[in-house]
């Protein structure tokens, strides 16, 4: 299993809930907007403080983006 791929797919998943653009979650997260379009496509693999970031940032648990 690709984990990059899973956290990805949970950080877009929960950013479209929101209705919160790439940009603004990047914003919110104190993180560069192409190191979050990385993320959500599953080529960049953040570390633990930016999983807790975007956590905050979607107002989940950071679990929920380690959800399969």
């Amino acid at each position: 299993m690709d984990w990059r791929r899973v956290v990805g797919r949970n950080v877009r998943r929960l950013r479209e809930a929101k209705g919160l653009t790439q940009e603004a979650l990047a914003y919110d997260a104190k993180i560069d907007l192409t190191y979050a379009g990385g993320i959500e496509r599953g080529n960049r693999n953040p570390s633990l403080l930016v999983l807790v970031r975007l956590s905050k940032a979607l107002g989940v648990a950071p679990a929920d983006l380690l959800k399969r």
